[in-house]
């Protein structure tokens, strides 16, 4: 596909440095380094300036804030000139109530301002402001994301349950009871842009905003191809049976740690006949209707969010840039 690696979170070439994790006096150096930037978090939201590029801020080593951490901070990676990237997480700040009430919500619109940072640098949901970062910034936000998601919910041993122990830079949890070692986990998904002609297969799930439609997508299941994952899919969810797939482009998405698989695949079929419990409504959209769509004629549809795959592979389908 053409422009397969310029989705959002695509990669920037960020040297991951993994032979450096496995050296606590290397990382030690690092996290000293006059020039090593540190990206903050706070539950789950990433500290931006959102009217400035660039958009991902950093402090310093020295910063007070580096300082109050109750966990050890994340090694990210190097940039081309040798600058070490680590990623914080202050969530033991608590802001103030009026601050929190749409924390957590499928769409969060608020953003934190922490009396010890700038004016003008508040964390905020990636999802809503992914876009507004260049490939860099985008992913070291998602590295650090994904990351920070997978220690929150990995915290015991899943072989004895003893409390584990971070290590090798944040890239591993080891427990001190029976030895066993954890590693952050990737759950593959398919996400699927399904065509018949001249026209494209929308679904949306229930609970999403009014009028929100996408592609289908869902989780590749062990023991299962990715061809075979998308007409299984694709027909569980909307019955329509699927014959030829291609891979097309793959997105990070941290949230909170799913690789999108992106695959083009040739319905058989327009018959749609949905899963109620999978998804609440599917129908087709030709590529006149979906330009509509993207202008914002059809009140009726909101496109998929900017940024996603889905995104991206409708915005290629419409401009034929597929192949």
């Amino acid at each position: 596909m053409k422009h397969a690696e310029q989705v959002t979170f695509g990669g920037s070439g960020l040297n991951r440095s993994a032979h450096q994790r496995a050296d606590p006096a290397a990382l030690a150096d690092l996290a000293r380094h006059e020039a090593a930037r540190y990206h903050l978090f706070w539950r789950g939201k990433v500290l931006m300036q959102p009217d400035a590029a660039p958009a991902l801020p950093h402090v310093s080593a020295d910063h007070s804030l580096i300082s109050k951490v109750s966990t050890p901070p994340i090694f990210l990676g190097t940039a081309e000139d040798g600058t070490p990237h680590f990623a914080c997480d202050i969530s033991d700040w608590t802001p103030d109530a009026a601050e929190m009430e749409t924390v957590g919500a499928f769409h969060d619109p608020s953003q934190q301002q922490h009396p010890d940072l700038p004016e003008g640098q508040v964390f905020c949901e990636l999802r809503r402001m992914m876009t507004a970062l260049n490939p860099r910034e985008a992913e070291l936000a998602a590295t650090a994301r994904a990351l920070f998601s997978w220690h929150e919910t990995h915290r015991f041993c899943a072989r004895c349950g003893t409390e584990s122990e971070m290590e090798q830079g944040g890239w591993q949890r080891s427990c001190p009871a029976c030895g066993g070692q954890h590693f952050p986990r990737t759950d593959p998904v398919v996400i699927m842009l399904i065509t018949h002609g001249e026209s494209v297969l929308m679904g949306r799930s229930p609970g999403w905003p009014e009028g929100m439609y996408s592609l289908l997508a869902g989780f590749v299941e062990p023991g299962e191809t990715l061809e075979a994952a998308v007409r299984r899919e694709v027909a569980e969810e909307a019955g329509v049976p699927v014959g030829q797939v291609t891979y097309l482009a793959s997105q990070p998405w941290p949230f909170p740690a799913s690789l999108m698989i992106g695959c083009a695949g040739e319905a058989l079929s327009r018959d749609i006949s949905i899963d109620p419990t999978e998804i609440e409504d599917a129908f087709w959209l030709t590529k006149s209707e979906m330009l509509q769509v993207f202008a914002g004629e059809r009140p009726d549809i909101k496109p998929a969010r900017p940024g996603s795959i889905a995104h991206f592979l409708i915005r290629n389908w419409l401009a034929d840039t597929l192949d």
